[in-house]
């Protein structure tokens, strides 16, 4: 437990930017979530209109470092590749 006002004060914004980032990656992964599974129906219009919201949260999340720019940039590699594949 923080002993000191100072402490105290960090641990409460240490919560409260948790608690943010925490409710951005579930919509994160909620939209990764509803790209995959539109990608697995072969719905390839429906895939690629959740992939541009998918590729918006993923570069906010990396700009706002809540997310590893990398992980980012990975995961919109793969999700692409994965919609060109269902394309073909």
């Amino acid at each position: 437990m923080p002993n000191s006002a100072n402490a105290k004060k960090t641990l409460r914004q240490s919560q409260d930017r948790r608690q943010a980032n925490r409710a951005v990656k579930s919509a994160l992964r909620t939209q990764i979530r509803k790209v995959r599974k539109a990608i697995a129906a072969e719905d390839v219009e429906t895939s690629e209109a959740e992939f541009k919201l998918a590729v918006k949260k993923l570069d906010k999340a990396a700009s706002k470092n809540i997310i590893h720019p990398n992980a980012a940039a990975r995961t919109k590699s793969r999700l692409s590749k994965a919609i060109k594949e269902a394309k073909s």
